[in-house]
């Protein structure tokens, strides 16, 4: 039997935005599977570094899938619509970057994806490097 390969999402345990996600990172690494990592609202905790035990379980998690899986990427996903993070696009991108920084520093060398879910459902890349978009 083959070794499985992974690939990692932190998204929001909102079931509207899992399978589009998933799809998009199966595409992009053409991996065998995606280890998701389910928060409500996961990027306004890991920018706001709050509740405490909810950030400790996404990096306990995602520690897992970087050592016992060997996923060698992460994607932050942030959307419309999330009950409870209902802030317009721009005030989550602001945290995807805060989020995106925080898991970088604790995590160097995983690959970082930055992503937006809008109201189609559809994910759209943010363009990330350390807290600044690419201008």
């Amino acid at each position: 039997m083959s070794e499985k390969s992974f690939v990692t999402a932190i998204n929001c345990m909102d079931g509207r935005v899992q399978d589009c996600v998933n799809r998009w990172l199966k595409n992009l690494y053409q991996v065998d599977c995606v280890d998701v990592i389910t928060a409500p609202g996961p990027v306004k905790i890991l920018a706001a570094g709050e509740p405490e035990f909810m950030l400790t379980a996404i990096q306990s998690c995602l520690a897992v899938s970087t050592e016992k899986h060997r996923s060698e990427a992460v994607a932050i996903v942030a959307h419309h619509d999330c009950a409870v993070n209902p802030l317009p696009e721009e005030k989550q991108v602001e945290q995807l970057f805060l989020a995106g920084d925080k898991i970088s520093q604790n995590f160097p060398g995983l690959k970082v994806h930055l992503l937006w879910v809008d109201k189609n459902w559809q994910v759209e890349e943010i363009i990330y490097k350390m807290g600044k978009t690419d201008e």
